[in-house]
């Protein structure tokens, strides 16, 4: 029963990195469930939107709403998150080796999104990545319970970490 989860330092940094490392492991041959977000910028003065995709191979889902220029709430779409979620849960039930959660985000930290299908993967002795930020690092590793690693945020060690949990899973 595995988790672990990583933060990198910049702006958008988390989202490349656990992107970086889904396209290693699909092309090894490892079978993945989760989202990874892929940011789209905009205007100069506009924020990005936001779009994940569901692992393994799809859809794209796009999770931001327009909330127009001047906007300072939160612009997350959270029925198109539920979505995402849905479909990832369906891809756990079908069979995975690993769980890839691209963000522990507010939805996450206010007791919805993935939490559930982080708990059922774990429930199910499937591994889990998943991308932290800052603001809700904290929530995390309390909802976690004490039994997240933290990863730093660099490709060989999150490759390294994952495939030593493949392996462990498959000798269990």
């Amino acid at each position: 029963m595995r988790i672990a989860y990583t933060l990198a330092s910049g702006r958008g940094e988390t989202n490349i990195l656990v992107a970086d490392l889904v396209q290693t492991l699909q092309a090894q041959g490892v079978r993945l469930c989760g989202t990874v977000q892929i940011d789209i910028d905009r205007d100069v003065n506009e924020k990005c939107d936001m779009d994940v995709r569901v692992l393994p191979d799809g859809p794209t889902i796009r999770i931001s709403q327009s909330l127009g220029k001047n906007a300072r709430g939160c612009r997350l779409d959270p029925d198109a998150l539920e979505q995402a979620v849905a479909l990832a849960e369906k891809a756990l039930d079908e069979g995975t080796d690993l769980l890839i959660v691209n963000k522990f985000g507010k939805h996450e930290a206010d007791g919805r999104g993935f939490r559930n299908t982080i708990a059922r993967a774990l429930e199910l002795g499937v591994p889990v990545l998943v991308g932290a930020n800052k603001l809700n690092v904290d929530a995390l590793v309390e909802f976690c319970g004490g039994i997240a690693e933290p990863l730093p945020a660099e490709p060989d060690r999150l490759l390294q970490w994952a495939l030593s949990e493949l392996a462990s899973a498959k000798a269990a």
